[in-house]
């Protein structure tokens, strides 16, 4: 199952100067908190988006515990190509027991039809790693 897309799109490009970035050059926070509204809207639901110093997440969650984050930041150098992946988390110590990715199937189809299904987004790239 890909986990990992790459695209282009002028759609989310920082709307706050360089100096409200959580880091100079990294920018996504426009693109997380739009795919978070457009996957409720979709019936997939994920946290609010939060950063960390490489760029923005939003976790998600199955019933029986598993957690993920969809992990979103633009291309170094660019304000016009992104790149969003996943990151399992485990139950146990030591990073043994990570959630399979299967349990991420909902939240990862459900990016996939909001990325086809919106006017210019472009060169949709899709793979696993």
């Amino acid at each position: 199952m890909d986990n990992n897309v790459t695209f282009r799109t002028t759609l989310f490009r920082p709307i706050l100067p360089e100096e409200s970035q959580v880091n100079p050059g990294l920018y996504g926070a426009e693109l997380v908190y739009w795919l978070c509204l457009k996957l409720a809207k979709a019936g997939v639901f994920t946290s609010y988006p939060n950063y960390e110093d490489w760029g923005w997440f939003i976790e998600y969650s199955t019933g029986d515990g598993d957690e993920f984050w969809l992990c979103c930041r633009n291309i170094e150098g660019s304000e016009d190509e992104w790149h969003c992946f996943l990151k399992q988390f485990a139950r146990k110590l030591f990073g043994r027991d990570k959630a399979p990715l299967e349990k991420a199937k909902p939240l990862l189809d459900g990016v996939k039809r909001v990325l086809e299904n919106t006017d210019g987004i472009e060169n949709i790239r899709w793979w696993y790693e």
